[in-house]
């Protein structure tokens, strides 16, 4: 069976998209069979992955109101992991699947039908915490989380660890935090580097080793519908991800992390900003607040 990550913040602009598609490719390339499942109506990870999000029909829409078979709306992709498409009308099948029963349980229920093909499912989640989100939540064995070492990020990051913990009580008692993914980091920018270190003493373990670099041919790959890994693979990004990718394999093989015990979900909480005692602690807001 697949091991399912999700890979949700809600905020937006921290990398989510490209470490979903990224990451796909590294473990493609590693020998490892993969699903993307594009669950974000701006399609984008469709798009990045060579596939035109206005032909992508049967999509991500039709299979989530159950009018095709998942198998029928699967895709190949040049960097060798499949791909389940999304585009605008996902928002349609959101507000449709509004009064359907066990609503939150149908990207799970349908997933299952897949599961067994695959090593890794990865899940692009909308950067908000809506139905579609909480599909993805509900479905996924972890969630991992892009953070941008900057400020504002951890504002994102509240409203995300509430709503995981709200999804673990009600809907998904198995869910856990995969890892906390630095992403956009600039060794060059001091409060990247006080955010980081931040993150690695309050979160621990759970801040993954790897770290995603500000990288220029990262940024253009998605405009050539390739991921880094095709676009130029001996880019500081392409490297990055690689590394991202053993990583997850490490965690899909079982094999230990070392450090200390992770924290329950229910323990952690956002810490106070970088820069000192001017700015206003940070606490974890409503699952339904948003920027």
């Amino acid at each position: 069976m697949a091991r399912i990550i999700a890979v949700a913040n809600q905020k937006g602009g921290v990398g989510k998209t490209t470490t979903a598609v990224n990451l796909a490719a590294a473990l493609a390339a590693a020998k490892r069979r993969v699903l993307l499942v594009d669950l974000d109506p701006q399609g984008n990870a469709t798009m990045a992955s060579g596939i035109n999000k206005r032909d992508a029909r049967p999509g991500g829409c039709e299979v989530l109101l159950e009018e095709v078979e998942i198998g029928a709306a699967i895709v190949p992709t040049d960097a060798h992991y499949d791909l389940l498409p999304g585009n605008g009308d996902l928002t349609a099948a959101e507000l449709k699947l509004m009064d359907a029963l066990a609503r939150e349980h149908r990207l799970k229920e349908v997933l299952a039908k897949v599961s067994a093909n695959y090593h890794t499912i990865l899940i692009d989640c909308p950067p908000s915490l809506n139905l579609l989100t909480l599909n993805a939540l509900t479905a996924a064995d972890g969630v991992l989380i892009p953070v941008q070492c900057e400020y504002f990020a951890l504002e994102g990051l509240s409203s995300l660890l509430d709503t995981v913990k709200a999804v673990r009580h009600r809907l998904n008692p198995t869910l856990e935090i995969e890892g906390l993914l630095r992403t956009m980091y600039d060794v060059r920018n001091n409060l990247g580097n006080e955010v980081s270190a931040q993150l690695t003493q309050h979160f621990g373990d759970k801040v993954l080793r790897s770290i995603i670099p500000r990288n220029v041919r990262l940024a253009e790959a998605p405009s050539h519908g390739q991921p880094i890994h095709l676009y130029d693979r001996s880019s500081r990004g392409a490297i990055a991800y690689i590394g991202l990718a053993g990583e997850v394999i490490r965690r899909e093989r079982g094999l230990p992390r070392s450090g200390p015990v992770d924290p329950p979900v229910d323990d952690i909480e956002p810490p106070a900003p970088a820069h000192g005692d001017s700015g206003p602690t940070l606490k974890a807001p409503a699952a339904n607040h948003q920027e």
